[in-house]
């Protein structure tokens, strides 16, 4: 996030945030996190004064400088006082600390625009990483990062576990 940004805590013990797995050509886009030093994927928190979508498209933005399109089926049902969203693939609860918990809504998206760039204040890199680099990356993947990036190779791309990389299914849209 942006130092510019406000950060929507909701409660000292629990916030919401989203997890964003971009995929494009057989690969999926993670950061080395420069706080934390591991491999993630993009996200952050929800701010108070947006819905799940908008923190998603907003986090991905400011982190790399690509704009999204979200993967998955908006319902048919916004009407007046009402706007229906992409659901995410996928909840999590999460402990940042020890008072202190991330409701994750984790979705899977494509680029669309813009020009990858990495967010020094945050990230000490970018990275586009087949199912095989997954296996591969430096400090490891934890487990539960490597599922969902290959979960998102596989619903995105259609590309399995046992699939060369550069290959994929076509996918329904």
């Amino acid at each position: 996030m942006s130092a510019h940004s406000r950060v929507g805590h909701i409660h000292e013990r629990i916030d919401f945030a989203v997890a964003v797995f971009v995929v494009e050509r057989g690969r999926v886009l993670l950061c080395l996190h420069r706080q934390l030093g591991k491999w993630l994927p993009l996200g952050g928190h929800i701010e108070l004064d947006e819905d799940p979508e908008q923190a998603a498209i907003r986090e991905v933005r400011e982190e790399s400088g690509l704009e999204i399109e979200l993967w998955g089926e908006r319902p048919p049902t916004t009407g007046p006082g009402t706007r229906a969203l992409i659901a995410p693939r996928f909840m999590d609860i999460h402990r940042i600390h020890d008072t202190h918990e991330h409701v994750g809504l984790i979705y899977w998206a494509r680029p669309r625009g813009g020009r990858l760039t990495v967010a020094s204040a945050e990230h000490h890199e970018l990275r586009w990483c087949t199912p095989e680099e997954l296996e591969t990356l430096q400090p490891p993947l934890d487990p539960p990062i490597r599922w969902y990036a290959r979960k998102a190779l596989e619903e995105v791309e259609g590309i399995s576990p046992g699939t060369v990389s550069g290959t994929s299914a076509p996918t329904a849209s």
